[in-house]
């Protein structure tokens, strides 16, 4: 691609700190980033777009990753299951990534959209107390983790958006977990699953180096200042704050599909 004009790059950067942030605290952070990298570099393939947004992300997750860890203690005899699982299923989900075309990503970025966002609004307590199902490490317990991680990480590896709400719902609604300790492990299996896609993508050439690092570093502030807020005070806030840009993004996107279909 050719250079990106600097006003771009300043709203990509921002959608890279509004991501981290939101990302950090309930999940969903690409349902930020990715829709401002299909509006702001309309040149660029998919496979890119995917590509660039795991460069991002990864930087958010790690440091959020460490910040939930030194908080709130998460057990790892269920998180590593989890994230060695979610790995697993990136790597497979990022060999797909490549067979996208762009008629296919708006139409597939707006049901997720429209998935996540929906389920968001219809569930704003979910989460508050742990119930924790089949015991904390049993084999049922640990299998149901597995499982999770495979699908979830499998999804993550060939789009991504919404990765980290899908692990957070998942976890508590299949295991019980409290939206905290949730979010937590979400964050180590969802640095799990960008590493895995940028060991596809990286090699392959589809990295756009200069969006990512930028995007990159803001994350890691959003990250480091979400995982703090989400410690806290909740996620009332962000919850809604979530909410708002989705929704501004399920407009831009839905006229853009339905210009593409007209």
């Amino acid at each position: 691609m050719e250079g990106i004009e600097p006003g771009i790059l300043v709203l990509l950067a921002l959608a890279g700190l509004a991501a981290g942030f939101v990302d950090a605290v309930v999940g969903g952070g690409g349902l930020i980033q990715l829709p401002a990298l299909l509006l702001g570099l309309p040149g660029a393939s998919p496979v890119q777009l995917l590509a660039t947004n795991k460069l991002g992300s990864i930087c958010g997750t790690t440091v959020s990753s460490i910040t939930y860890f030194r908080r709130v203690r998460p057990d790892l005899r269920t998180a590593f299951p989890l994230a060695g699982a979610a790995f697993i299923g990136s790597l497979g989900g990022a060999s797909v990534a490549f067979w996208f075309s762009k008629e296919m990503f708006n139409p597939i970025i707006l049901a997720v959209l429209l998935v996540v966002g929906g389920y968001t609004l219809a569930r704003p307590t979910m989460g508050q107390l742990q119930r924790l199902r089949f015991g904390r490490v049993g084999k049922r317990h640990l299998a149901v983790a597995v499982v999770i991680g495979l699908l979830v990480g499998s999804y993550d590896g060939a789009l991504g958006p919404g990765t980290g709400s899908f692990f957070v719902f998942a976890l508590v609604s299949a295991l019980g977990y409290g939206f905290l300790e949730a979010s937590a492990k979400a964050k180590i299996a969802n640095l799990a699953t960008n590493l895995a896609a940028l060991v596809v993508f990286v090699p392959a050439g589809a990295v756009l180096w200069e969006v990512g690092l930028v995007m990159g570093a803001c994350n890691i502030v959003g990250g480091y200042l979400g995982a703090r807020v989400a410690v806290a005070r909740g996620s009332r806030f962000v919850r809604l704050f979530f909410v708002l840009v989705v929704s501004a993004f399920v407009l831009v996107i839905g006229w853009e599909t339905l210009q593409q279909f007209s």
